[in-house]
């Protein structure tokens, strides 16, 4: 130790290697110090330990020994911040201290203050050559400080003295896993494995390893080792939900996100993803308490909003749907899904102006477009705004021309907005698409009995028929076309056809009548005419008048 030669006093200074009387004064203080804080620390009395040598400290004794002691003992407290200020303190009293920078980045590391951590290592390591144990733990530190690239050095020098040890060869696959030598990093961890089979850690890593490349089986072998370990493990259990999803295994995914969410209560992801597990198996009252779960942990999620009221809308409880949607809108304005959800919801409350501002705010880029645009032009079909329906059905077929649905209602919308040809033309389109389409030749039909093409008509009636409808109307209009036609016997056949469909359709009766006047049978006739008037007595003004269809 040097020693001042002189004093600003003037006092006569000790020659060089003598100890002054106050030094020894102070070092046996220090030791008395020393001593009671060992005794204290034999009894179990920590506490009062580190308070006498606080004390000590604060009364002006600069010993190292004080703070070495007052650092080991905060550790021992687990105060690791405490214990790291007293190293902090003993590094500036005597930066080459043996053990003060190591204990320090111990102390550093327990606070998660990783890059401090690792300076303190690396001072530990220059201050002493021979702590191997400094290299380890420089290496674990910039490991955490995701500097693994800086930890390849420390970490190999580590490995040339202890080649065999655990938490050595752990960091080292690590830091090849960060780096992306995955290869690598899955033969460090299998050699940890070898050597402890019981290392969760490394079968956690391996799983999220395997989770990422998208390898299932390897996934599926390290998942249920550690679950086998370790049965409430969330790394296992989260894995093995994610293959059950992936299999399409909804029973035995919602087996592990109950498990997930008995554990670990208070994470959103748990109640999130079990909400999905039984959404998929279509239990929808399931489904929705665990959404609700998750909308309470993450309030401003707005997909946990949005699923909520999927789940709500299945189980056909619209305002409970609706105010979920409206929660989600608020959150995040701009989600397709959520305005296409809620406008379905309106259209079913009727509230149809607020479905249709909602379809046009869905963007043209977005999945749900087309459908909107649908709706857009089947509410304006629905208001008589034939014109502005056809175009919204153009739009949906500029870009899904192959809707024969779109072509169908386009043909609808042109048809009543006297607009025939056009008409004609989008229900043949959608009649190429689906021959065995009956609405689609139902237009047809409507449009050649408006243009008075009986022909075609009447082919377009047999083709319904044949197709397999059976109303009332059609056998009716049908009988009207054979009527026009001059054939009075398939008139009375489907005129009686369409009776036997709905006996007391006063129409057909009248105009069966008609038909079998037509044929001679006038008493049948008057008979058929009588039901008619009976059923419906506004009919006696078409008594006297022929038939039209």
């Amino acid at each position: 130790m040097e020693f001042m030669t002189g004093t600003e006093s003037g006092a006569p200074g000790m020659p060089p290697g003598v100890t002054s009387i106050n030094d020894l004064r102070q070092q046996k203080r220090v030791s008395r110090t020393l001593s009671k804080a060992v005794s204290l620390h034999l009894e179990g009395k920590l506490e009062s330990a580190a308070r006498l040598l606080s004390k000590a400290i604060e009364g002006g004794e600069q010993e190292p020994g004080l703070y070495s002691a007052l650092g080991h003992i905060h550790y021992e407290m687990c105060d690791y911040e405490a214990a790291g200020a007293a190293y902090s303190q003993l590094v500036e009293l005597e930066p080459l201290h043996r053990t003060a920078h190591f204990n320090l980045g111990v102390c550093q590391g327990h606070a998660r203050n990783w890059q401090a951590a690792a300076d303190s290592f690396r001072n530990a390591a220059e201050a002493d050559g021979t702590r191997s144990d400094a290299l380890l733990g420089l290496a674990i530190s910039l490991i955490h400080s995701a500097r693994s690239a800086e930890a390849v050095e420390p970490i190999d020098k580590y490995l040339v003295l202890f080649p065999e040890n655990e938490q050595a060869l752990f960091a080292k696959a690590v830091t090849l896993q960060q780096t992306g030598r995955h290869a690598e990093a899955v033969e460090n961890y299998r050699r940890v494995l070898t050597r402890n089979p019981r290392c969760e850690e490394a079968l956690s890593n391996l799983v999220a390893m395997f989770l990422e490349k998208k390898d299932p089986e390897s996934v599926r072998r390290y998942a249920e080792m550690l679950a086998e370990l370790q049965p409430d493990s969330p790394v296992a259990m989260e894995a093995l939900a994610s293959l059950a999803f992936a299999d399409g295994d909804y029973l035995t995914a919602a087996r592990y996100c109950r498990n997930l969410a008995d554990t670990v209560p208070d994470r959103f992801e748990n109640w999130f993803n079990l909400g999905v597990a039984y959404h998929k198996m279509g239990n929808h009252l399931k489904a929705a308490q665990a959404y609700q779960q998750a909308t309470v942990l993450k309030p401003d999620s707005a997909q946990a909003h949005l699923n909520l009221g999927v789940a709500h809308q299945e189980l056909s409880d619209l305002p409970a749907a609706r105010a979920s949607y409206e929660k989600a809108l608020a959150i995040d304005g701009r989600q397709p899904d959520v305005l296409w959800n809620l406008a379905l919801v309106l259209e079913q409350q009727g509230e149809r102006d607020l479905a249709e501002k909602l379809y046009t705010r869905i963007p043209e880029s977005a999945p749900e477009w087309c459908d909107a645009t649908f709706r857009l032009g089947y509410l304006r079909l629905l208001r008589g705004e034939y014109d502005a329906s056809a175009e919204a059905f153009r739009a949906c077929l500029a870009k899904r021309p192959d809707w024969p649905e779109a072509y169908l209602n386009a043909g609808i919308a042109y048809a009543r907005s006297g607009k025939p040809e056009e008409a004609q033309r989008y229900f043949q389109e959608a009649l190429l698409m689906r021959p065995d389409s009956s609405d689609a030749v139902r237009g047809l039909a409507a449009l050649a009995l408006e243009q008075q093409n009986y022909e075609e008509a009447y082919e377009l009636h047999r083709r319904l028929i044949d197709l397999g409808e059976k109303s009332p109307e059609l056998f009716y209009n049908a009988g009207l076309i054979c009527q026009k036609r001059g054939q009075a016997n398939d008139a009375v056949l489907f005129y009686q056809q369409a009776l036997n469909e709905d006996p007391q359709f006063a129409e057909a009766l009248l105009n069966l009548g008609h038909a079998l006047m037509a044929m001679g049978q006038e008493e049948e006739a008057r008979s058929y005419w009588r039901k008619a008037i009976r059923e419906k007595p506004e009919l006696a003004q078409m008594y006297f008048e022929p038939p039209t269809a």
